[in-house]
């Protein structure tokens, strides 16, 4: 398939959960896991972790595939949310000290209005995405988490260059007007 829709990538995924369909797999697995990858690799990662991670988010795919629900996130979004946290998870363990490094006594606790002012932010900047038009959704979707420049996405939507740079700027007002309001 040359160009998917989201829910055709929806379809591939329940494929994968109810069926184990390894065609609707191997479909996945072609578009995102190069996308994964450059992803992993234009966010610091070397080629080497980004080749890992890539093949571990895929595997994760395959394997959670049933923990996967379309009214949360799309398929392109839930997929680059795992490879950010498997990256997440080789930086932490890359930095993890030598058992003679570790410090003695007990490590600082992150400050818990910091941590919860975060996670509020998050769910809030969610919720901001999600209230989107579609359209304007979707652009942001495939820049942000598909990582597509604006020429890829005109490419593979059929619209205009200037109609994708449009309604991308028109999100990001949207986004910032939804963030500001909520401080």
């Amino acid at each position: 398939m040359a160009r998917q829709d989201k829910a055709d990538w929806i379809t591939e995924m329940r494929r994968i959960r109810d069926h184990a369909d390894e065609d609707a797999f191997v479909t996945l697995f072609d578009h995102f896991a190069p996308r994964v990858k450059a992803f992993l690799m234009r966010s610091g990662a070397d080629a080497a972790m980004a080749e890992e991670c890539a093949q571990e988010v895929m595997v994760t795919v395959w394997r959670k595939a049933a923990a996967f629900d379309p009214s949360r996130a799309s398929v392109a979004t839930w997929i680059f949310t795992i490879a950010r946290n498997k990256k997440i998870d080789a930086l932490r363990k890359q930095r993890r000290p030598e058992p003679e490094d570790l410090p003695w006594g007990p490590e600082a606790e992150p400050d818990q209005a910091e941590v919860v002012e975060l996670q509020q932010e998050s769910a809030h900047l969610g919720q901001a995405i999600a209230d989107l038009p579609e359209k304007q959704r979707d652009l942001i979707e495939k820049a942000f988490y598909g990582e597509l420049s604006h020429s890829e996405i005109a490419a593979e939507t059929g619209l205009p260059l200037g109609t994708i740079k449009s309604r991308i700027r028109l999100a990001l007002d949207r986004l910032r007007h939804a963030m500001e309001r909520k401080q």
